[in-house]
């Protein structure tokens, strides 16, 4: 039997165990716990400790729905580590996790790195503060507290993931979701500069918030409480409350559209903020020459909005779909739009194919593009591979299929699954596993890097390919339209 593995960080020593091939260190304090003075506060390096701590149980989720965290538990902002030996100096890949910006934990056993360790990675996962603590626009407080503590985390692996079997100058930071919108952020942040050699943003949101227009939101909130949105009237107020006030609001959203945009018909009212910090939206950072240095893998699923569609099965009338169209779909350009380029499209189908585009599928395609532009070389991914029809390659499905955390037996006994499916999906997830670490290791996953003429993408099917990008119809329609800053109307 193994001996439990102690490391020592810069902090203190800490102690691990053996699951298997693997060593795995959960609960490590990489800021001081956001309590008091410094809830609102950008975060604080963590102070040393005595002795040897152990480092076996997950830390305690941030504040969020379903789990109201107010300190008591112990320090929220901790990391994991998993890792196949302590002494060879491998790849480092950060995984960011999504949530609207709103929830989430890196104790999900979905996100579970150790296969994704296990076939030749240091893997590290962190909680970071979300929802009002993490990403509300607060007079008085740093905005994106959130991504912030992110920030926080990668210099703590700068300073400590040698001890723990890895390269700190080979890191690579993945995300999924609101996870690949924190790093095209990370990417626009100067502050980030030299913290990770590469990046997989995986499903990026096209929603970055305007001052103006994280403030309105927040001021909405706040009222809920009977409060200002400043640092003195909601230190008082409990975690609970905020979570339920912003619950509320969540409801209401719809009522904002005129004020707030488009955005007032997502599933979320926080996005990263752009400001001193963050100072332009990714796309046109990128388009700059920021992160140009930034080895960079990008994508999407084919079927990003179906998860999420309150209308999916239902007959969606021209009305409905006029309404999406206005509110989501660029400004004409001279090629018919939706309905023109997808003539064999119902009126739902449709629906969903611009939700599909304007929330991720586009956002991250125009990364590609920007990245391009500004002197990288970007790659790109689709996954069109799934199993069953009701789902499709849906939101999330690309997460799954990396770690290896698909449920097989899900799979199996879904009642429309193709009866191969379990197998594909065993088959799926090794391909897409392999380009991953690969293009952690090396920059390269395997395919070539995307410029705007040839596309060249890796669509993930059954038997994966490397093809020009998929989405043609879609990617002419929004081919003059900027993603950049959200605003009020």
């Amino acid at each position: 039997m193994k001996t439990e593995p102690e490391i020592r960080t810069a902090a203190g020593v800490v102690r691990g165990r053996w699951e298997g091939a693997v060593a795995v260190f959960r609960g490590i304090p990489y800021a001081e716990s956001p309590v008091g003075a410094r809830r609102f506060a950008a975060p604080d390096a963590v102070r040393a400790w005595a002795g040897v701590r152990d480092a076996l149980e997950f830390g305690p989720a941030v504040s969020q729905a379903g789990s109201p965290w107010s300190g008591d538990a112990g320090n929220c902002l901790t990391l994991n580590v998993w890792t196949p030996d302590l002494g060879a100096g491998l790849p480092v890949m950060v995984w960011i996790h999504g949530g609207r910006y709103l929830e989430g934990t890196a104790s999900n056993p979905h996100q579970d790195g150790a296969l994704l360790a296990g076939s030749g990675a240091v893997v590290v996962s962190m909680n970071y503060r979300v929802g009002v603590e993490g990403f509300a626009y607060i007079s008085g407080a740093p905005n994106n507290r959130g991504i912030l503590d992110q920030v926080a985390a990668l210099r703590w692996v700068q300073e400590n993931v040698a001890a723990f079997g890895g390269d700190a100058g080979n890191v690579t930071v993945f995300g999924q979701s609101a996870g690949g919108g924190c790093i095209a952020a990370l990417l626009a942040m100067p502050l980030a500069a030299g913290l990770f050699r590469r990046a997989i943003a995986q499903s990026v949101p096209g929603t970055y918030f305007s001052e103006g227009l994280a403030a309105a939101i927040s001021a909405t909130i706040a009222a809920e409480l009977g409060v200002r949105a400043t640092t003195g009237e909601l230190a008082g107020i409990p975690a609970r409350a905020l979570i339920e006030a912003t619950g509320a609001v969540l409801e209401q959203m719809p009522e904002h559209v005129e004020s707030w945009g488009p955005v007032a018909l997502t599933p979320t009212p926080f996005s990263p903020i752009v400001d001193d910090v963050l100072p332009y939206a990714p796309w046109r950072a990128l388009t700059a020459g920021a992160g140009r240095e930034v080895d960079l893998l990008v994508g999407h699923t084919r079927d990003e909005y179906r998860l999420f569609n309150p209308l999916f099965g239902t007959e969606v009338s021209d009305e409905q779909l006029t309404v999406a169209l206005d509110r989501f779909a660029p400004a004409p350009n001279g090629n018919g739009g939706y309905r023109a380029l997808y003539p064999e499209a119902s009126p739902g189908e449709l629906y969903e194919l611009v939700n599909c585009d304007w929330l991720f599928r586009m956002p991250s395609l125009h990364l590609a593009n920007a990245h391009h532009a500004g002197g990288g070389r970007p790659r790109t991914y689709e996954l069109c591979w799934s199993y069953n029809p009701d789902q499709g390659a849906s939101h999330s499905l690309d997460m799954l299929l990396v770690f290896g955390t698909l449920s097989l037996d899900d799979v199996r006994n879904h009642p429309s699954a193709d009866p191969n499916a379990a197998e594909e999906a065993i088959r799926v997830g090794r391909y897409m596993r392999t380009d991953w670490l690969n293009f952690a290791t090396t920059g390269n996953p395997g395919w070539p890097s995307y410029d705007p003429d040839t596309r060249s993408t890796r669509v993930y099917t059954a038997e994966p390919t490397t093809q020009p990008y998929p989405e043609e119809r879609s990617r002419q329609i929004w081919s003059t339209h900027q993603f950049d800053t959200l605003d009020l109307l």
